[in-house]
């Protein structure tokens, strides 16, 4: 698989050899969702909290005597099927949301990603990107010269300049190849690669 190549100067400066079993995987859509799915879900926290009929505030008296006034049977107030009763399946705040997704199928959900933005010619290499200071309209103009409009970056070390001057842009996402997740690849219409971080994507889902 061959990528787009960037040079410094926002011109194309040709292709990059790219291995296929990373950019060159089919287009597995279910197993992309589920890696999606599961990495949102593990992004939850349990933060809230209800009553059950155990721990709501209620009297134990009877409502009425059980027969003889055409009502229906009751025992006590803390029923669900009252106002003000407990919850018959209350939320808890130990409530686990985590979904298992191996190794293996995360690694082949992330190459599948990539093959496919690299099909739509989405995925674009570049020689470097870096800044000379932490200026938010330097980095603006640079990725409109570019042609993205929302892209994720991912560059192979941290970047100070880089990072400060991408943080008020709401479509550009700095980060370093272990942080490129499955929502972020996904969400974003671009994602721009330097080539040394291209080599660390390699490394990890070989």
């Amino acid at each position: 698989m061959e990528l787009k190549l960037l040079n410094g100067k926002d011109q194309v400066a040709g292709k990059v050899e790219a291995p296929d079993t990373i950019f060159g995987r089919e287009y597995n859509e279910a197993l992309i969702h589920q890696i999606v799915v599961a990495f949102q879900a593990n992004a939850r926290t349990a933060d809230r909290q209800q009553k059950s009929r155990e721990t709501v505030a209620h009297t134990t008296k009877k409502p009425w005597r059980q027969k003889g006034t055409g009502r229906a049977r009751a025992g006590m107030s803390s029923s669900p099927l009252w106002r003000g009763g407990g919850r018959a399946f209350p939320n808890s705040p130990d409530e686990n949301f985590s979904h298992k997704v191996n190794k293996k199928m995360y690694r082949a959900g992330v190459c599948s990603i990539l093959s496919q933005l690299a099909r739509e010619d989405r995925l674009t290499v570049i020689d470097e990107l870096a800044l000379e200071a932490p200026k938010t309209k330097m980095l603006a103009q640079k990725l409109k010269a570019f042609g993205f409009d929302s892209v994720l970056v991912i560059t192979d070390n941290f970047d100070e300049n880089l990072y400060l001057a991408s943080r008020n842009l709401p479509n550009v996402l700095v980060v370093e190849p272990h942080q490129a997740d499955p929502v972020s690849l996904v969400y974003f219409k671009d994602v721009l690669i330097t080539k040394a971080a291209l080599g660390k994507i390699e490394e990890m889902l070989a």
